[in-house]
Order: structure tokens, then C-alpha cells, then sequence
């Protein structure tokens, strides 16, 4: 009986620290320009012709998807009102994810020994639980910008209107 509390107090304190360390690894989804390293949270834009940019958002661990979406298209928009146009179309996209968190895990295992005469079998039961904030999303669109009436695309977006309901109320560093 000794020997079990010897062992579970280590084991509390390991699981503890993990789950502390957890914590402190998340980086808030903010909207900024990246500062630096290619996977920091924020986004970073590409002139790829007059008219045409290529935006990345990249946002941290557990941060919504349609979140991150959004932050893409208001970059997009910024760009458009900064460079003189009204409107801009979406001609490609593609959204990735790294770090799924894959759900809980059990394991069963088993063991014996051989002391002379003596034979010692055990069986153990563990599980785990990822307690990671869940995977990060990075969304990167190529735009295309335009001037006059907005087309009637659902890919087309207004880029004032794009500034307006979704740069409202947004976090900033």
C-alpha cells in the first residue's frame, strides 16, 4: 500500500504540470499582422499582380474556423479600400487545419515476473484525454479586386460593407 501512494503522488503532479502547461501554450486569436514565424497567429498578405492579392490568416489553437474565415476576407477588404476599389472576388481559397485533436484514448496492458519461486502478474487500465484547445485553422484566399457596382457573385463582396459588419468589434494587439 506504501508503494502506491509513493507512486500516485508523482503521477498527480506530472498530469497537473501537463494540464498547466496547456494552458499557457494557447496563443489568443487576434486580428494582426503576423509578427514573424510563418505559423503565428495573424494574417500576412502577397501582391501577386495590380489588382490581385493573395491573404493568409493563420489563427491560434481552439480558434473557430468561420472566425478565421472572416479574418481573411477582412484583410481582403482593408486591401481593396487601401488600394482605391470598391469590391473584390474570391477566385481561389483553401482552409487548413494542424494539431486535430483526436478524441480519447484507452489502453489495456499486462505484465508478469519471476522472482525464484515466486511469480508476480499485474494488469493495468489507463486512458487519455487530449485536453489540448483543439486544432489551429490558417484560411488563404486570392482575391481580385474591382471598382463600380459589386457583381452579383456570391463570391464577390463588398469590401466597405465586409469592413463594417465584420471588423466591428474585433480584437486588436
Amino acid at each position: 500500500m506504501k508503494i502506491a501512494k509513493t507512486l500516485i503522488a508523482p503521477l498527480v503532479a506530472i498530469g497537473l504540470s501537463g494540464l498547466l502547461l496547456a494552458g499557457c501554450a494557447t496563443v489568443p486569436t487576434v486580428y494582426r499582422a503576423q509578427q514573424g514565424a510563418p505559423n503565428d497567429v495573424g494574417y500576412s498578405e502577397y501582391r501577386l499582380e495590380a489588382g490581385r492579392y493573395r491573404v493568409t490568416f493563420q489563427g491560434g489553437p481552439g480558434a473557430p474556423e468561420a472566425q478565421v474565415s472572416d479574418y481573411a476576407l477582412l484583410r481582403a477588404a482593408e486591401l481593396a479600400i487601401r488600394d482605391g476599389y470598391d469590391w473584390f472576388r474570391i477566385a481561389d481559397r483553401a482552409t487548413t487545419a494542424s494539431g486535430y485533436d483526436r478524441g480519447p484514448r484507452m489502453s489495456v496492458g499486462g505484465g508478469s515476473a519471476s522472482f525464484g519461486r515466486h511469480t508476480g502478474v499485474g494488469l493495468g487500465l489507463g486512458t487519455s484525454f487530449n485536453l489540448g484547445p483543439g486544432p489551429a485553422y490558417s484560411r488563404s484566399i486570392e482575391v481580385v479586386f474591382g471598382k463600380g457596382p459589386v457583381p452579383r457573385d456570391r463570391d464577390a463582396y463588398d469590401a466597405r460593407e465586409v469592413v463594417k459588419n465584420v471588423g466591428y468589434g474585433r480584437q486588436r494587439t
